[in-house]
């Protein structure tokens, strides 16, 4: 559980009754980091789709459905350690570069095995502060699928109102922005799209079975993806596919629908991936060995 639940939960219902205008395109711009971290590469056969939209259907997939991930779901998040102090180099969309200071350093632990360096800029001016800041999104990327996680080694948090960003095995945060994400009830799945980047693109962007299925679906899921087909069409397809797949109860009939026809040859491409869904799936993750804090403590989470 987050500190966002409060309101973020006494704005869902609004939300989803306005949810088809923000999906047109309406909502706020993602724009997302470069290269991204590995994950297994699969290749299925690819089957044209019959009569492809002649556009996409969204403009941006973030803005779909704000309960494909809530705020009650279940995090990995085990725990955050003070790490001190440390020179860090961190891109700030603010002036639109890169930034070296000494950040204050937090190592968030999570009960699959992973880790995850946050490091807050000094700006927030105490430890106090940036670790208010560090545990308010590390349970949140804890929600997230460990196959998203696992090409996710920093988390740059900083002030100021930006696009987020993904890949370099980093999730770029702007506080302000997570505000506005938080009232549009798309933090969570604001923070899929990223990390997709930092964990699949690297493997997935360019292999021959993505290729391949991007050409047999004849179209793109957004006009983002549809515009930036390298860099975009990963992240933009995986959230559509985690909320078909492993969420269809929250959606709608009609977005289900919309789903599978634009992007049919992308679903069975991640459908072969059989990629780790912990804790949305739960399951151990492959190829780690533990047990969730519940049994490893003998207490309750």
């Amino acid at each position: 559980m987050t500190t966002f639940d409060a309101e973020t939960s006494r704005a869902r219902l609004a939300i989803r009754l306005r949810w088809g205008m923000l999906a047109a395109g309406l909502g706020i711009m993602v724009a997302c980091a470069g290269p991204a971290a590995s994950a297994e590469q699969a290749q299925g056969p690819a089957q044209p789709t019959p009569t492809p939209a002649a556009s996409p259907p969204f403009w941006g997939t973030i803005f779909i459905d704000p309960d494909i991930i809530t705020p009650a779901d279940p995090s990995s998040f085990e725990g955050l350690r003070d790490a001190g102090r440390g020179e860090r180099t961190m891109y700030d969309r603010r002036v639109d570069g890169w930034i070296t200071v000494e950040a204050f350093l937090f190592d968030a632990r999570y009960d699959d095995g992973l880790a995850i360096e946050i490091q807050v800029n000094p700006e927030f001016a105490s430890v106090d502060a940036a670790r208010a800041e560090a545990e308010r999104f590390a349970p949140v990327i804890g929600q997230l699928p460990r196959a998203l996680r696992v090409g996710v080694e920093t988390v740059w948090i900083h002030q100021g109102t930006a696009p987020f960003g993904g890949g370099n095995h980093n999730l770029l945060i702007h506080v302000g922005q997570a505000e506005r994400y938080v009232a549009e009830g798309i933090l969570e799945e604001t923070l899929v799209h990223e990390a997709a980047h930092s964990s699949l693109d690297e493997t997935h962007a360019a292999a021959p079975g993505w290729l391949a299925a991007q050409a047999a679906d004849g179209g793109f899921i957004s006009t983002y993806a549809r515009d930036n087909p390298d860099r975009e069409d990963i992240a933009e397809s995986y959230l559509p596919y985690l909320a078909l797949r492993h969420r269809a109860d929250r959606i709608s009939g009609a977005l289900a629908a919309t789903i599978q026809a634009t992007i049919p040859n992308r679903m069975r491409y991640f459908d072969a991936l059989d990629l780790d869904l912990y804790p949305i799936r739960p399951e151990v993750a492959r190829g780690v060995a533990y047990l969730p804090a519940l049994f490893r403590s003998g207490g309750s989470r």
